[in-house]
């Protein structure tokens, strides 16, 4: 077996687990009433039916006052049916199942209960929700904890194999934990032991109310990335004594979500909080889970041998692919559509209060409606570029029986994703290119290979259906000097490493234009391997390290004709890139139009008149433009014609693997 460690079992209590793969809770917005529904079952079936060890489902909220919209509620009685036919479905494929105890304290918005204030240890105001809460009664509290402890016996009745108390990402027991949050001068504040008293009082309730043998689990923050408040170090002393109260199994992550520190973003390295884990094991006797940015078996198989920790969660790793695990077992790891952490279905959906999708999985929460069933008659199909939309047609129109030609024009399958594999931590974009060429290989796609399309081409296959889905192309504004030698595309530079002088401009504030200013800014900065030199010989003083790592060897200016840069980035992506182009020192000019190129640099204008940047190199990052010219010419030509991904309209990636594969379900 490839992952001896993380196929191997291990029991927490009387809970038997068939392997060392956990699915955290994730909201997903499936519940919108807090009621069970189809969509919650079928989804969670799947990832049971693929292999997942123990499923862990919410957040669940213990009360009225302390959740948010489509959450699974735990609260009262008449949830339980529901929760019983959830349960039932996952265990009958070999899956354990728990349910997470939640209350956001806070981070709760007023909206969402009525207009009333929600609670907390003290009313500090929430920079999440622009809200200040209201401090709990001292004689308040005792009643806060038993509804944890009501909705653990609840979770129990329905069927769960455990519970999990929710005791991180800065929700209520965390507000209790943290002197940042905690201002209280009765015996739940001031000094370290007094704030754990919340967490602590509320685990033993939950423990005597399930009994001594029903496995209990908490998830804990390892550091909460916040100035001032708790790290590691005491995380460590909480989970002590959180196992003297009766935990079984702590489930470790980090951050709240105030915190600047990027915890699930694609910047983030895999396994880049393991050492959080590793520390909460060292004080404490029962296993533990690791969390964040695991999501790829021979990561988590590292992980585990080296002692990191004793089981690893892959929430969005197993959003994007529900057949990980068994993928995985069988041999056939390269099979798996990794989690590439663009949070463009997930957290970007949650965010605008639409259910959580994939990226890389359409399919994700609508498991029953999309089902790639076999082709009424087997066709012809060519599809016409190799990018997300084409791969992703070919793959699954292949699934359905019918014979698939895919034609790329250059030498390369991927497309624009391929444009990524530059950028400062955007690289693992390129992993989803990579994950669909695995499996047109393995499903034998015929694919050929610099060719382009013609109208002879098509006559000489006579396909039954073309598919047109050859990307698009770059933009190139109508401005005086847009034709110089000072001037390159975007695409170039991501695509060539084209050179570049000292000072750059990019021209356009868009996904494309930050993300090229980010690729630039990079140049000439500390590499992580000299980074690494550096520190462990003591080379240089940390200040001097810092200035290395924030400053490299361009000037980069970003100009914007709109009043926002960014207005294509995802919310829960765009606060880490402007970030990190703050930190490089990259300046970006909003509301100003490039009027004219010359060799010294970039005209402009704005609402001050007329203005120069001096540049020695202009970056075009205009937008781009869809290439579909080969449509109208096949028009008459053969019996069925379409056009997906950005031959359509350039859009994101989901956009353009969601129409790939649902096109595929229909011809």
């Amino acid at each position: 077996m490839d992952f001896p460690h993380l196929f191997s079992p291990i029991t927490i209590q009387d809970m038997e687990l068939r392997n060392r793969i956990v699915m955290t809770a994730m909201h997903l917005g499936y519940t919108p009433r807090g009621e069970v529904t189809d969509q919650l079952v079928n989804f969670y079936t799947e990832r049971a039916r693929g292999g997942v060890g123990l499923a862990i489902v919410g957040g669940c909220p213990i009360d009225e006052f302390g959740g948010m919209a489509g959450m699974i509620a735990l609260y009262d009685d008449r949830f339980i049916p529901g929760l019983k036919r959830l349960t039932d479905a996952v265990k009958s494929h070999g899956t354990k199942i728990a349910a997470q105890l939640y209350q956001a304290g806070r981070y709760t918005h007023s909206t969402m209960i009525g207009g009333q204030k929600p609670i907390s240890a003290s009313a500090v105001r929430s920079k999440l929700t622009g809200e200040t809460p209201r401090a709990l009664a001292l004689e308040e509290i005792p009643g806060v904890q038993d509804k944890f402890a009501e909705s653990a016996l609840r979770a129990q009745e329905a069927g769960f194999d455990a519970v999990e108390v929710m005791g991180s990402a800065g929700y209520l027991i965390s507000q209790f934990l943290s002197p940042i949050t905690n201002l209280r001068e009765d015996k739940y504040g001031g000094s370290f032991e007094n704030r754990m008293r919340f967490g602590i009082e509320t685990i033993s309730k939950v423990r005597k109310a399930l009994g001594p043998d029903y496995p209990v689990l908490l998830r804990i923050a390892g550091n909460d990335f916040m100035e001032g408040s708790n790290t590691n170090h005491e995380a460590k002393q909480f989970a002590a004594e959180a196992e003297k109260a009766g935990i079984d199994l702590f489930n470790v992550t980090g951050g709240w979500h105030e915190t600047r520190v990027p915890q699930l973003t694609m910047g983030v390295p895999r396994k880049a909080y393991v050492y959080l884990a590793r520390g909460i094991r060292s004080a404490v006797s029962v296993p533990v889970i690791s969390s964040n940015r695991i999501n790829d078996p021979k990561a988590a198989e590292e992980v585990l041998r080296s002692g990191g920790a004793d089981l690893v969660t892959m929430a969005r790793g197993l959003l994007a692919d529900p057949d990980l695990p068994n993928k995985a077992r069988a041999g056939k790891s390269r099979l798996i559509y990794h989690c590439v952490a663009c949070n463009q279905g997930c957290f970007d959906s949650i965010f605008q209060g639409r259910p959580a999708t994939c990226m890389v999985n359409p399919q994700a929460g609508r498991e029953a409606e999309l089902q790639i069933k076999p082709a009424p008659k087997s066709r012809k199909i060519l599809v016409v570029g190799g990018g997300a939309a084409g791969m992703t047609l070919a793959c699954t129109a292949k699934d359905r029986g019918h014979h698939v030609i895919l034609i790329e024009k250059s030498d390369k399958l991927g497309g624009q994703i391929l444009l990524n594999h530059l950028i400062p931590g955007r690289g693992e974009l390129e992993t989803a290119a990579i994950d669909l060429i695995h499996n047109l290989q393995d499903k034998g796609v015929e694919t050929v290979m610099e060719k382009e399309v013609t109208l002879a081409v098509v006559d000489q296959l006579a396909p039954d259906v073309v598919v047109v889905a050859a990307g698009a192309q770059p933009i190139k504004p109508k401005i005086k000097g847009v034709n110089g030698d000072n001037v390159i595309q975007a695409w170039e530079l991501l695509e060539k490493n084209a050179e570049t002088g000292e000072k750059v401009v990019v021209l356009g504030g868009n996904a494309v234009g930050l993300e090229a200013a980010l690729f630039l800014a990079n140049q000439g900065t500390l590499s992580p391997e000299v980074l690494h030199f550096l520190m462990v010989n003591r080379a240089e003083t940390p200040e001097t390290l810092t200035t290395l790592l924030d400053r490299g060897s361009k000037q980069v200016t970003v100009v914007e004709m709109t009043k926002k840069a960014g207005a294509d980035v995802g919310l829960t992506t765009k606060w880490t890139l402007i970030g990190e182009l703050k930190r490089l020192g990259v300046k970006i000019i909003t509301q100003t139009e490039a009027v004219g190129i010359t060799p010294k640099g970039l005209q402009v204008k704005d609402e001050q008149g007329s203005g120069f940047i001096a540049a020695d190199t202009v970056v075009l990052a205009a937008g781009s433009k869809a290439e579909n010219g080969l449509v109208k010419a096949l028009e008459g030509r053969v019996p069925e014609i379409h056009v997906i991904g950005d031959a359509k309209k350039p859009r994101n990636v989901l956009a353009a693997i969601r129409e790939g594969f649902q096109l595929g379900l229909t011809l």
